[in-house]
């Protein structure tokens, strides 16, 4: 009996053992990403799309939550890279640029053709609109917040929502007027589903871009993808 334990435990270490050298030739690896729901869909995938082609042996992980809250898993060595909005701290953290992303707000033309039959001019429209943004703990909510304070608009009734898509999809049905980044809504602007709202001060851009910690050394499957998506152009594919 002693025996037939002792072989299963010795076959089983062989089995790691072979696993691990096979691993090793293969050069398979794992990869933490952070990113939000929305940047996920439409800025990651095509990323993503490419570097699984080009590397099926290393295994990749995405895990879903705000700017702040990746940053925080960054900074807590529980992932390995994020996909964030630039933040005004930068601290221990190398950035690099993908895009810019514009914040602006849309809502249906049922909706606005509502609004200016109550008589409410464009440059009243927020304020006497059901505004639907995302939630406090978001980075972009905090970066309009800022935009509304700092031009004295108030905001009279509002929605909080946790996922940019579900944004866009209240406005086209007309719940309200959604805070949404101009190029995720671009079909929908063309088509006429979304309307944008005109502001008197346009909201400024954003950078977006891929995050690490500059003081740990990268693994062989994080140092794969930084030089990735160093040389990689996602809009030279489509």
């Amino acid at each position: 009996l002693l025996y037939g334990h002792v072989k299963e435990a010795f076959e089983t270490l062989n089995l790691g053992e072979d696993k691990l050298r096979r691993s090793i030739e293969l050069g398979v690896g794992h990869l933490q990403i952070g990113v939000s729901s929305t940047l996920c869909k439409h800025m990651l995938l095509p990323y993503l799309k490419e570097f699984i082609r080009r590397n099926p042996h290393i295994s990749i992980s995405i895990s879903c939550q705000s700017t702040n809250e990746t940053l925080r898993l960054l900074d807590e060595n529980k992932i390995d890279i994020g996909l964030i909005g630039k933040p005004e701290n930068l601290k221990n953290i190398d950035f690099y640029y993908l895009d810019n992303i514009e914040d602006i707000f849309v809502a249906n033309r049922d909706y606005l053709n509502n609004l200016k039959k109550r008589g409410i001019a464009e440059n009243e429209i927020l304020s006497n609109s059901t505004l639907m943004l995302l939630d406090k703990n978001n980075m972009t909510r905090q970066y309009i917040d800022d935009y509304l304070q700092e031009n004295h608009i108030s905001v009279a009734d509002s929605i909080d929502i946790s996922d940019m898509d579900l944004l866009i999809d209240f406005a086209k049905i007309g719940v309200g007027v959604a805070c949404v980044i101009r190029s995720f809504v671009s079909g929908e602007l063309a088509d006429g589903s979304l309307v944008e709202v005109p502001l008197g001060i346009p909201i400024h851009e954003r950078e977006v871009g891929f995050s690490y910690k500059e003081n740990l050394k990268p693994s062989k499957s994080l140092q794969s993808f930084i030089d990735f998506y160093k040389n990689f152009n996602p809009k030279e594919q489509s």
